[in-house]
């Protein structure tokens, strides 16, 4: 190897790094061993992983690493420069006696693909039982069970090193032809390091293939370009200059020692007779159990380590639905169910940073695109054909295409086979993709129900402040079930405040027939402290999984709120298209509270006394006077009402595209909120059938105290009208008198 070439490729591969939009996210690097003689078993989907793994590798140990790589790349130029660098092509004839000599003097470390080719289809696994199943490779040559090669070289190593040991006091003339056949010129050093087989597992995620820069300029300057080089740069160019994710797991070293221990292995490692590199040994054998004990130990832990993403799930649960026609909203509840999936003690799962957030977008706008991105590859591959009278699956979901296309032709296919080695997780989604419907539907009620009531009492737990924080029963999720599930009303309450704020409406709306469900916003219910952490993103989520919980209970769903509540009801409703209507009360488009407009200037004055380190200076709550001090805060953070603030930014532009039945409700003397704001909130919404109450009541909270009836009603009568125009399917809609 060149060493200078070497060093100089770093600088190339780090510049090209720069460049591409890939991002790699490493795991477990303190698996590999500091020190010893260590061999990256890989599993290998891409040509460019022969080039940036060992970089990569080399980043984070700071030694040598050198690459055994297809003997297809060893031509022209770029074979040169492999040379120069340290990649070894798999037909070089003293290919193992290099890496052996390498691995026993400390020279490098390897990166070896096991698999012995890239595996495009991603097609490794056979199930044979429920749980149980084997590793097939699928090739263009045929299905075969992986190579044994990595692990041989391994033994071989640890053979060599253990028989040097011991031949320097039963043979010197032996330990001498030892170190003159591998070249070793210190040998005290070497003699009680390990060898280490350290499995990596590389997740790309989205996996996509299209017409890129590079795809391009290929077709157009080479000349007699093959359909498999032009797949490889469509699949590579898209992701190098489109982004991907790329998840590199190191597992636990395996520890190759503890494989030569056999007494006929033992016997070779004492034998005082010459033995060169390639002669045969009695325990050939013996070492080939050992090399297949060995193999399919990394190997199960390679594709067990595999980073699962929503690809993943989604791929999987369209492969095992047993109906072909598909419901988008129920493969969307499945989704989440699998999302959110936790194993058990003895099991584990490595996901994808996406699912660490809440998934339960996957259920309202998936404005993460998740779903869709998903969707439209389906849509695009025919996996998902759509047509006038319904949406269906493929009958025929396996692959079928040419192994060199399959990446291009049918990547869902690809995606799904990647996890099939994680036998619990297939399990999983097996048993959720043939629930029934009705299940599903129920499965995501009681998820989200005990969710609910978990994360309150863990919050409460963690923020309460005893002689400040009001009673439990005071930040509880409300559900009442009235007498029709036929609609259900989401009824947010307001900033600062909780659930009970809302519960005399909710009680009279239950007593008229509905089922009501009023969900605790994050950072409320518990401590000004709690709602100082939360960002305004919280409050969304939070309104987003009551929606969730009653969508999937009630046939219909009308949401509303009172204040901050009523801009979030307004914020989903520009969201989520399956909502029947809409009430807003007190929407606080502007406040009327001065101090507000210094809560900048506060924040900054914050921001200032952390840069100096003077935390005793900064200022993060101000005082609160509230008109129900059993209910809300008295103390409000800055940092919240800066997020209030954020919240209401963004609602105003998504108005217009708010075209349900909406009540607008408003006191003339409101001291909070100006009632200029809420009538612009009416005037710029894209409702046709819309209305706009005003009450002569001197306060903010109007849901609550004398004269709150007139609110309950004007609200019981809104919903009312809805149903009523449901009922008559659409006949027209009859706003009050004077309205």
């Amino acid at each position: 190897m060149n060493n200078f070439a070497y060093r100089t490729s770093k600088y190339a591969l780090r510049a090209l790094s720069g460049l591409s939009k890939t991002q790699i996210r490493i795991h477990g690097k303190e698996n590999i061993p500091p020190k010893g003689a260590i061999i990256y078993a890989i599993n290998h989907f891409t040509r460019i992983e022969t080039l940036f793994i060992p970089y990569h590798i080399n980043r984070i140990t700071g030694k040598p690493i050198w690459s055994l790589a297809d003997y297809n790349l060893f031509r022209g130029g770029l074979g040169e420069y492999l040379d120069k660098v340290g990649a070894v092509s798999t037909k070089d004839p003293n290919r193992d006696l290099l890496i052996v000599k390498s691995l026993l003097i400390g020279e490098a470390s390897w990166v070896i693909f096991p698999e012995g080719r890239m595996v495009k289809n991603k097609k490794i696994y056979e199930r044979k039982g429920r749980k149980r199943g084997e590793f097939i490779i699928s090739s263009p040559d045929g299905r075969r069970p992986p190579h044994t090669g990595t692990a041989t070289l391994a033994l071989r190593t640890a053979f060599y090193r253990e028989r040097l040991r011991r031949m320097i006091n039963v043979s010197p003339r032996e330990a001498e032809r030892l170190i003159h056949l591998f070249q070793i010129e210190d040998v005290g050093p070497i003699l009680d390091i390990e060898t280490y087989i350290v499995p990596v597992n590389l997740t790309y995620y989205p996996i996509r293939a299209k017409e890129n820069l590079l795809s391009r300029l290929a077709e157009k300057y080479v000349d007699n370009l093959s359909e498999r080089m032009l797949e490889e740069i469509m699949i590579e160019g898209t992701m190098l200059l489109s982004g991907v994710d790329v998840d590199m797991r190191f597992g636990e070293p395996i520890r190759v020692r503890q494989y030569i221990k056999n007494p006929r292995i033992q016997k070779d490692i004492n034998d005082a007779s010459p033995i060169n590199f390639d002669d045969p040994i009695s325990s050939k054998r013996m070492m080939r159990v050992s090399a297949q004990k060995i193999m399919e130990r990394y190997m199960s832990r390679i594709y067990t380590m595999t980073t699962v993403n929503h690809d993943h799930i989604f791929a999987t649960l369209l492969k095992y639905l047993p109906d072909n026609q598909i419901d988008e909203q129920d493969l969307r509840r499945r989704g989440y169910l699998v999302a959110i999936l936790k194993p058990g003690k003895e099991e584990e799962l490595y996901r994808h940073h996406g699912l660490d957030k809440n998934q339960i977008n996957l259920l309202t706008d998936d404005r993460y695109q998740k779903y869709r991105n998903f969707y439209s590859l389906a849509v695009e591959k025919k996996i998902i054909i759509e047509n006038e009278r319904a949406v269906q699956k493929d009958s025929d979901f396996t692959d079928q295409t040419a192994f060199h296309q399959v990446r291009i032709n049918n990547p869902v296919s690809v995606i799904a086979n990647e996890i099939e080695p994680i036998s619990f997780y297939q399990e999983a989604l097996m048993t959720i993709a043939r629930y029934p419907k009705i299940r599903i539907k129920h499965l995501v009620v009681n998820h989200l129900m005990e969710k609910a009531m978990f994360d309150f009492q863990r919050d409460y737990a963690k923020f309460a402040i005893p002689g400040e924080s009001k009673d439990e029963k005071v930040g509880m999720p409300i559900f009442l079930k009235g007498k029709s599930m036929e609609t259900g009303v989401l009824l947010i309450h307001g900033y600062m405040a909780a659930p009970m704020e809302v519960s005399g409406l909710a009680e009279y709306l239950s007593h008229i027939g509905y089922r009501v469900y009023a969900p605790r916003l994050k950072g409320h219910g518990t401590s000004p402290n709690d709602l100082a952490t939360r960002n305004y993103m919280e409050w969304v989520e939070s309104v987003e999984e009551g929606y969730a919980l009653l969508s999937n209970n009630c046939k219909k769903v009308v949401v509303g709120g009172f204040s901050t509540g009523a801009g979030l009801a307004l914020d989903l409703c520009s969201r989520v298209t399956d909502l029947s209507g809409v009430f807003a009360i007190s929407p606080p488009l502007k406040l009327q509270d001065f101090s507000a407009r210094f809560v900048p200037a506060v924040n900054l004055w914050n921001w200032l006394m952390d840069r100096v380190s003077f935390e005793t200076a900064k200022k993060e709550f101000v005082i609160n006077n509230p008109e129900n001090p059993h209910i809300n805060y008295t103390r409000n953070p800055v940092s919240g009402i800066l997020e209030l603030a954020r919240l209401m930014d963004s609602i105003e532009g998504k108005l217009a595209g708010i075209t349900i039945p909406a009540l607008v409700v408003q006191s003339n003397r409101d001291p909070v909120v100006n009632p200029d704001g809420s009538r612009r909130i009416f005037q710029l919404l894209g409702s046709e059938e819309k209305e706009y109450l005003v009450v002569n009541l001197k306060r903010h909270g109007i849901i609550l105290g004398p004269g709150c009836e007139r609110v309950y009603r004007a609200v019981g009568d809104f919903l009312e009208r809805i149903r009523s125009v449901t009922d008559s399917q659409g006949e027209g809609w009859t706003a009050p008198q004077g309205s």
